[in-house]
């Protein structure tokens, strides 16, 4: 199955962190790493006094169920320290499956498509750069999204 995920941080060494993140994945027993975005650098969403974000979004192809795949990411944040203080608050690392193939699961553990996606520019441009004609399930086409946004707050680096 092939899923893509969104990884994000604002604290303690973001590229790090991200790059760790991604090893992590990469190194777990049925998940293979197969594509990577580049780096984009936003501002929080909630305007709040907090650093910068920097975000990615990876393609997996992995053997393991949306649920596994969900705890192998929540296991990853918790090794890196995660801490979910306040939603939207600053965070080491933050890892959202946002597509598992062409799956629509809304669960009390998971909702696939990521129920913000379409609002979220550090998702779309990442994930449009990997698969620039990607449909998104029930959501239509990538760039259609993308087109509804304001992008300007986004930093490719």
């Amino acid at each position: 199955m092939l899923a893509y995920i969104g990884l994000g941080s604002n604290l303690n060494n973001p590229k790090q962190q991200i790059k760790r993140a991604l090893l992590a994945l990469d190194n777990t027993q049925d998940i293979k790493v197969v594509a990577l975005s580049s780096l984009y650098q936003s501002p929080p969403i909630d305007g709040s006094k907090q650093p910068d974000y920097l975000n990615a979004v990876c393609k997996v192809d992995t053997h393991l169920s949306a649920l596994e795949l969900l705890k192998v990411c929540q296991v990853i944040e918790a090794q890196q320290h995660r801490a979910r203080e306040k939603k939207w608050g600053a965070r080491t690392i933050d890892l959202d499956i946002i597509t598992y193939g062409v799956q629509v699961i809304a669960s009390k553990q998971l909702i696939v498509p990521h129920p913000e996606m379409m609002n979220r520019a550090f998702v779309l441009l990442p994930l449009a750069e990997i698969e620039p004609t990607f449909k998104v399930p029930i959501l239509g086409s990538i760039q259609t999204l993308i087109d509804k946004l304001d992008t300007s707050g986004l930093i490719k680096l």
